[in-house]
């Protein structure tokens, strides 16, 4: 189920409404409620997909040969945006060269004021991610920064040693991967493909663990954080088995970690070959999207000249119409593997949050580490936001 946070278009009007309220008050009838869905919409005629047109597809250019996924900053931080990149991190994120580094001496002197037991890297380089990802306003990026530790101690079940060798069976699967080059936005392509993944296979959690290290993999580099990315899903063979798992309230924890608890900027979602199933499983994912974001996602079907429009056939490999080669999973595969001890001492450290007092505002406070239980406001919540799609 959780995908489906990520990839579905708003049209919650034609759910029965006396199947929403059995899911609302009894959440163990939710798989029943998926298989009724079905059978309702197979009876009905589909509605049209939309399509958004942007107009004709630009001309194609060759890939440049021998294209390598570009690293970090170095350790003793320096700049290495390009002047354009200078110029558009100006323009979009409030970025002022000249201020920077002041910039984010004033976002660490405010982490050693006001959570002086977190654990946490303040290295220029780091803090800027927050940084831009919250267009330079301080009190943001802090809590930014806060739910991004606070995310880890909440999912133990994916963030507990997290490293790329624990996730090598899903990137061996075809789960995922990243397209060698950017679009002419300089914006990367994280290619999603579910489909490839069964019930049976191994537990969920191993699918976001593996998107979570590709997240962290992809905002090291600098243009990354200034020019953001772009998803395409490909749901080929998704089916009922992978709609039914595992429910609103884990779609709703991903949906909270992606929008507020990392620094990243997803720029446009690409959907294609999505089952009819997505109308009603994203009218109970919409509540928990901010409007920006539900804005970016763009359903196409099977039409791969509308995908065109949106994601140039030049970066694109064969299998979705592009000329880019067909499609290697194990380019990025290396890429992970190869940032093993990275990771390592990333993530397999004592909790950061040992000793630290946080604000009642945060959106993971209060959860119970693992528990599928969730706490009766918790649950009043999410039933109010999704009374709000009708």
């Amino acid at each position: 189920m959780w995908f489906y946070c990520l990839v579905m278009l708003s049209s919650p009007g034609f759910l029965v409404p006396r199947l929403f309220s059995a899911v609302l008050f009894y959440p163990d009838m939710y798989v029943v409620f998926i298989y009724i869905l079905v059978a309702k919409m197979m009876s009905e005629e589909s509605a049209p997909m939309r399509h958004i047109d942007l107009g004709s597809p630009p001309p194609l250019e060759p890939p440049a040969a021998g294209y390598r996924f570009p690293g970090p900053p170095p350790p003793n931080y320096s700049c290495t945006l390009t002047p354009e990149l200078v110029a558009k991190a100006r323009e979009e994120l409030q970025e002022k060269p000249e201020w920077r580094l002041r910039d984010v001496q004033a976002l660490r002197d405010m982490v050693l004021k006001e959570q002086p037991n977190l654990r946490t890297r303040l290295d220029d380089a780091f803090l800027l991610r927050f940084l831009r990802a919250r267009k330079f306003d301080y009190d943001r990026a802090m809590q930014l920064l806060l739910n991004y530790h606070t995310s880890r101690r909440a999912w133990p079940e994916v963030f507990q040693d997290l490293k790329p060798s624990t996730i090598k069976h899903v990137l061996d699967l075809g789960f995922l991967t990243v397209l060698p080059h950017p679009d002419p936005n300089g914006r990367y392509i994280l290619c999603l493909r579910p489909g490839k993944w069964k019930a049976n296979d191994y537990p969920f959690e191993d699918n976001i663990r593996a998107i979570y290290l590709t997240l962290e993999k992809l905002i090291q580099p600098e243009e990354t954080q200034v020019n953001g990315i772009v998803i395409l899903a490909d749901y080929t063979g998704v089916g009922l088995s992978q709609a039914s798992n595992p429910g609103p309230f884990l779609a709703k924890k991903v949906v909270s970690i992606l929008q507020d608890s990392f620094p990243i900027r997803i720029k446009a979602v690409n959907i294609i070959n999505e089952p009819r199933i997505f109308k009603g499983i994203f009218a109970i994912i919409k509540p928990f999207l901010k409007e920006k974001m539900a804005e970016r996602y763009v359903l196409h079907g099977s039409d791969l000249r509308s995908l065109h429009r949106n994601i140039p056939r030049s970066v694109l490999p064969e299998e979705y119409g592009g000329v880019a080669g067909h499609l290697d999973m194990s380019a990025w595969s290396k890429t992970l593997l190869d940032s093993e001890e990275e990771f390592i001492v990333e993530f397999c450290q004592p909790d950061p949050l040992e000793g630290v007092v946080l604000p009642d505002s945060m959106p993971f406070q209060g959860q119970q580490p693992g528990g599928a239980a969730q706490d009766d406001d918790t649950f009043r919540g999410l039933r109010s936001q999704l009374y709000y799609c009708y």
